[in-house]
């Protein structure tokens, strides 16, 4: 659909006075480096992004609305909707770097999940489902 981005659009994109400009020179230089993810650090991220589709399909009917993440540099939780987990993750395929991010406004965590219980969650979901077939077949 045209019109509509994963991410936010640039409102400096074009601006030959962009204050970003130099620092995109620094990306330059740096993606010479051999930013691009390993086979192994590529196949994470695109099973990653398939248990995403579970872990919404499953829990956005119950009112979760994303995820929560302890940030690993500055140590707060962040959380983040669905779409935009979703774009972090296509970003870290494409780049090969996660984009930066800043702690969601005012989020309710009331309304964020872990991976970890999202994970617990679809395995629940999972095995009842299982069960509810063995029990048939008898």
């Amino acid at each position: 659909m045209e019109g509509v981005h994963d991410e936010p659009i640039d409102p400096f994109a074009g601006d030959p006075s962009d204050p970003t400009n130099e620092l995109a020179d620094l990306d330059e230089v740096d993606s010479d480096d051999g930013d691009a993810l390993t086979t192994s650090e590529r196949e994470d991220v695109l099973e990653d992004l398939a248990d995403l589709e579970i872990y919404q399909a499953l829990l956005t009917p119950v009112g979760v609305r994303g995820l929560v993440i302890e940030c690993e540099d500055c140590h707060e939780p962040h959380y983040f909707d669905w779409d935009l987990l979703r774009g972090n993750l296509r970003h870290l395929l494409d780049s090969g770097r996660p984009r930066v991010h800043e702690p969601a406004y005012d989020p309710d965590p009331d309304h964020y999940v872990t991976w970890e219980y999202a994970r617990g969650y679809a395995d629940g979901v999972h095995d009842a489902l299982a069960e509810g077939e063995d029990d048939s077949e008898r």
